[in-house]
């Protein structure tokens, strides 16, 4: 199933140049691995406003699926899991629950992750790790849910 993905990379220091973005192109490569199209990638501060303007964006150019890697620790400019529940219809808790299982077995901090999975509008957004490598384990688990979800949200409701 062809997929249109959109990736945001939420990093201060990304933003302001003190190194260079590994998480997006980690996503992108393992996006069109999958045989996914990306049609969007952005770089944000840690701010909620800039994460939610990005995805947005996203959502408006016709991402089915937006990736957001980075701001899902628990250090207080860790913002990505609250700017996507904030523009929610719903959480999908399964996503989160994967990840930190599978992510358990390889470090025992993935208990600090909140990871996560909402609908905006009829896009899946899969909130993702900072780190490039355990970004793309993370998407790896639950890659096999992805192509029926976005099949669900992008059907259109029949009127009775």
């Amino acid at each position: 199933m062809q997929i249109q993905v959109g990736i945001i990379s939420v990093s201060d220091r990304a933003t302001q140049g003190v190194y260079e973005d590994a998480g997006g192109p980690a996503l992108n490569e393992a996006a069109t691995g999958y045989g996914w199209e990306v049609l969007a990638e952005d770089v944000v501060p840690d701010e909620i406003s800039d994460i939610q303007r990005a995805l947005r964006t996203q959502v408006n150019k016709g991402c089915q699926m937006i990736l957001t890697t980075g701001g899902t620790g628990v250090a207080p400019r860790d913002v990505t899991p609250e700017a996507v529940l904030e523009m929610a219809v719903r959480e999908l808790p399964g996503f989160g629950e994967v990840m930190r299982i599978e992510s358990m077995k390889i470090t025992p901090n993935a208990i600090l992750s909140r990871n996560l999975a909402a609908v905006i509008d009829t896009a899946l957004v899969i909130c993702l790790p900072g780190k490039p490598k355990g970004a793309v384990e993370c998407l790896g688990f639950v890659e096999g849910a992805i192509p029926h979800c976005i099949k669900v949200l992008q059907e259109v409701p029949t009127s009775c």
